[in-house]
């Protein structure tokens, strides 16, 4: 069984106004008790799986959750337990699943990779969640159409550790679940919902959450891109390989905005949710007509997030990774956390806001759509995207002969580690020269934008260009086109930072040493620089 669900986090001056929803007459209000098991190394975690025993009302009930086919999907497998079995384990402290009720399930496939009977043995207990659950049914007549119902279930309680009752987590979450009808109706319920009272998407599962708690961590690890996520066949039709794009970018953002929403101000996470951004962006204006449905308010939202996101993911990179790898070399200190203080908009702010939170959702909803349903339904992705990749790679050379021979470009690389830092010469460094020649330029900004586009729809592409014998050169020129946005990104972040270090310098004497630094690593990269970016450019066409 395959369950369709959206989970939101609830904000605390939001909940008195939500429980009035949710607190219908005809609600229902349940004690959950739940028993989550895996391996002491999680290794049922690792693979997307959760395992746990709850008993529901009267009922003790043994589930089973994996990943299902889309981002709000769930395999699901439920098996109500014998009551005075379970209690007599329970008497004995030796409540264990059994996993040989899932030979030839639909669950099977998803525990293949394991042998039931050797996991078993090695199960144990990792946490519980103690958890009151309200929940009501929304029901909508389609008269003589099959009745669209949706369970809407709010959950609050705790997670508790399975070895430590002092180690707790509070829970706080609402879930929209489609029991039949149109999926429609379940994105349209949760929009209004979400709007209504801020609600934020979350792909945080309880089983991940439990983890989390048991190995001390608050959040999961940033997640970047994954192309091996990327589900394209070869005779592929437009609208299903727009889709499969979208799709691709959501499972990188949505892990990284659920952390921040979350309370996570780690760079990790915002510069993670940037590129996610940045590849949807790429996608979606690429490919914007490959699908009717695709919406055009979706790109400006998009942007102004990535773009809210910025100066406080830079000011947070330069307070924790810059300034410690200055002062190594001898550097005065630097206080950036003033101006991350002083900041209006925060990142859980930035991501909060209904509109990209509703953004998100049309996203979802619009990657699990029907692509048969679509005209173009009949026009294979191969048969346009050559001509997209042409018009991509000839912009990016229009741009670099109208540039000439000045660079600035962009970073999600900013690595300073392969920089021989002591080596520079800060003495040599025109300071006030350097910096007069790094202002902002549009058509350095053009150069960046159009090598990041290539890049990120050559990797989309890649799995159809191979069809045509182009496998081996699509793979050298991607390892080409990422190596010079790499250096190019790298450049322009060494371009911000040191006119971040010598604005400070005006307030701070400080930071002159900063605005050097970065000014003498600049007069160094742009050679290099120049040399990736010529690679792409003069390399034959690959598709």
């Amino acid at each position: 069984m395959q369950e369709i669900e959206l989970k939101f986090l609830v904000p605390e001056p939001r909940l008195k106004g939500l429980m009035r929803q949710a607190q219908v007459k005809s609600s229902q209000l349940t004690q959950l008790a739940a028993h989550y098991y895996d391996t002491p190394d999680q290794q049922l975690a690792q693979a997307g799986i959760g395992l746990r025993i709850r008993k529901e009302g009267d009922s003790w009930v043994q589930t089973i959750k994996a990943g299902g086919d889309g981002i709000a999907a769930r395999l699901e497998h439920n098996a109500v337990l014998d009551n005075e079995q379970v209690q007599a384990m329970l008497d004995t402290n030796s409540l264990m699943p059994d996993l040989t009720i899932y030979k030839d399930t639909p669950i099977a496939p998803a525990l293949s990779d394991f042998k039931l009977k050797k996991l078993a043995k090695k199960l144990t207990r990792l946490y519980v969640t103690d958890i009151q659950r309200t929940t009501r049914l929304l029901v909508e007549d389609n008269g003589d159409q099959m009745e669209n119902s949706i369970e809407i279930a709010y959950d609050h309680g705790e997670i508790i550790h399975g070895n430590d009752d002092a180690q707790r987590e509070v829970i706080q979450e609402i879930e929209f679940e489609l029991v039949s009808g149109d999926l429609d109706f379940l994105f349209m319920t949760a929009k209004t919902w979400c709007q209504r009272y801020k609600l934020c998407l979350s792909t945080v599962t309880k089983a991940e959450r439990g983890g989390l708690l048991i190995n001390g961590q608050n959040h999961s690890p940033a997640v970047s891109a994954d192309l091996s996520q990327l589900n394209i066949r070869k005779k592929v039709s437009m609208p299903a390989f727009v889709r499969a794009a979208v799709h691709n970018c959501l499972l990188q953002i949505l892990p990284n905005s659920s952390a921040i929403v979350a309370g996570s101000t780690d760079s990790s996470h915002i510069l993670q949710l940037q590129i996610g951004i940045r590849r949807l962006c790429a996608a979606l204006n690429a490919f914007a007509s490959f699908s009717d449905e695709i919406n055009p308010d979706w790109q400006p939202i998009l942007n102004q997030t990535a773009t809210l996101l910025g100066d406080y993911q830079e000011l947070d990179y330069l307070a924790n990774y810059i300034e410690p790898k200055l002062q190594e070399y001898g550097a005065p200190i630097t206080n950036w956390t003033t101006g991350i203080d002083a900041l209006k908009i925060k990142p859980i702010d930035a991501i909060s806001v209904p509109d990209f939170q509703l953004t998100l959702l049309e996203l979802i909803a619009f990657t699990m759509s029907d692509p048969s349903l679509e005209p173009q339904n009949n026009k294979l992705a191969i048969d346009k995207i050559i001509k997209i990749l042409s018009k991509q790679y000839e912009n990016l050379l229009q741009t670099n002969d109208e540039l000439g021979e000045e660079n600035n470009v962009e970073s999600d690389s900013m690595d300073l580690e392969d920089v021989d830092l002591k080596n520079i010469d800060l003495e040599d460094v025109d300071l006030e020269s350097t910096y007069s020649n790094l202002d902002t330029d549009d058509q350095a900004d053009f150069e960046l934008h159009h090598l990041t586009d290539l890049r990120y729809i050559t990797e989309f592409c890649a799995p159809l260009l191979s069809k045509k014998g182009s496998k081996k050169r699509t793979e050298r020129q991607l390892k080409y086109l990422i190596k010079a946005q790499k250096s190019l990104d790298k450049h322009h972040s060494y371009a911000q930072y040191q006119q971040r270090y010598q604005i400070k310098s005006a307030v701070d004497n400080n930071a002159l040493y900063g605005a050097g630094w970065f000014a003498a690593l600049l007069k160094k990269d742009t050679k290099r620089s120049d040399k990736c970016l010529a690679k792409v450019r003069d390399r034959s066409i690959f598709w």
